[in-house]
C-alpha cells in the first residue's frame, strides 16, 4: 500500500483531504464552510475546520460520501 500524500493547503486540525482526491465536488456540496477545490481544480482541501456539532456532522458525512476515500480525520 503506498502512503498517501496530504495536501499542504488543508488548515490544522483533525479533518483532511489526501492524494487519493478526483476533485469531484462531492464534499464541497456537502460542507461548502468546510471544503473547497483549488482554484485549478486539481483537488478539494479543508480550508476551514469545523467548530459546530452541524459542521462536525457534515463532514463526517463528507467523509463518507466520498466516492474515492481522500477525505481522513486524525
Amino acid at each position: 500500500m503506498s502512503k498517501k500524500y496530504i495536501y499542504d493547503d488543508n488548515k490544522n486540525g483533525p479533518f483532511y483531504v489526501h492524494d487519493a482526491c478526483i476533485a469531484c465536488d462531492t464534499c464541497t456540496d456537502i460542507a461548502p464552510k468546510n471544503f473547497k477545490l483549488t482554484h485549478d481544480y486539481d483537488h478539494a482541501f479543508v480550508y476551514n475546520q469545523p467548530n459546530s456539532n452541524n459542521d462536525i456532522s457534515l463532514c463526517n458525512e463528507a467523509i463518507d460520501a466520498c466516492p474515492v476515500g481522500a477525505i481522513e480525520k486524525y
